[in-house]
């Protein structure tokens, strides 16, 4: 009997992966997508009887592609309105379990990587999140093996020194988050003041297209009474702040209706909110749809 099942496609096959290091290396889920097509044109296009390793292959153009697209990006982040955030991805509660898988594309991690450069990034993904080897690097990246080693150390450490260090209990977690939502949507600000750490710093990105700070906010008086300010403006009615798994941790989103405006995550110390990050820049709600349609954090 004659096998007709069709051969499986490498692209498909390796989706997941592909789009895991593209958006770890960007940190936003338009670009990652964008970054996805092009590769798959170019898979499409090649030679596959030449191609000894189609899963090398594609991580090597993906890889690249990312690296091309994070140089230009820097030049324009330069000139970017206000403080800089990763676009959120909304994932499955699931992966919050894999504490170091999740960990590594957290909105806290991504926030540290994006001061390596492109070149550094993309080595430490490799090295330290998919386990790729330092001769399996540099082949990715056309560079020679020792120049590869000397790059992964000098980005391991520079992780290592800059990596946030909060709590990862995720009963306590949820209890805070809980809590954090109630006073926020009840506009109580010394319940949203008490939830806070006392050197607690806040970012907003609203990327010059809605109402953010332009500039991080210091301390739970400020903090607090910017968050409430903007629940309590005209445009905010409506809006339900309600939990989510936001890059692999629990996070607060704004939802107005079906539609999502905002997403909120930090880092938990002793029990307290502590590197407050808001997004609500439009342009970067693209990952916050269902869990479902969220591509999960796969490893290797």
């Amino acid at each position: 009997m004659i096998d007709t099942k069709p051969e499986s496609d490498p692209y498909i096959e390796h989706r997941r992966l592909l789009f895991s290091t593209a958006y770890r290396m960007l940190g936003s889920v338009t670009d990652t997508e964008d970054v996805l097509q092009d590769a798959w044109l170019t898979w499409n296009s090649a030679d596959r009887v030449a191609i000894r390793h189609p899963k090398a292959y594609l991580v090597r153009t993906v890889t690249n592609l990312s690296l091309n697209r994070l140089t230009s990006a820097r030049a324009t982040r330069e000139t970017y309105v206000g403080p800089w955030l990763p676009e959120p991805l909304l994932t499955s509660p699931d992966a919050a379990v894999e504490t170091e898988m999740a960990d590594t594309v957290s909105t806290a991690m991504l926030v540290v990587l994006e001061t390596l450069t492109p070149v550094e990034r993309a080595v430490f993904l490799l090295r330290e999140v998919f386990s790729y080897s330092h001769a399996e690097i540099a082949d990715t990246l056309d560079r020679p093996e020792p120049a590869i080693r000397q790059i992964a150390h000098r980005a391991r450490e520079h992780v290592q020194a800059r990596r946030p260090r909060f709590d990862t209990d995720r009963a306590r977690r949820e209890e805070i988050t809980a809590r954090f939502i109630t006073a926020c949507s009840g506009g109580d600000l010394n319940a949203v003041m008490e939830l806070l750490a006392p050197d607690v710093t806040a970012w907003t990105d609203g990327g010059g297209k809605v109402t953010a700070a332009l500039r991080p906010l210091h301390g739970p008086d400020h903090v607090a009474r910017w968050l409430l300010g903007v629940l309590a403006k005209p445009q905010s009615a409506g809006v339900v702040l309600e939990a989510g798994t936001i890059n692999g941790e629990l996070g607060v989103l704004f939802a107005a209706g079906d539609m999502p405006v905002g997403a909120l995550t930090f880092d938990m110390v002793d029990g307290r909110l502590h590197n407050v990050r808001l997004q609500v820049n439009p342009d970067k709600l693209n990952g916050l749809h269902t869990p479902a349609t969220a591509p999960p954090l796969p490893g290797r």
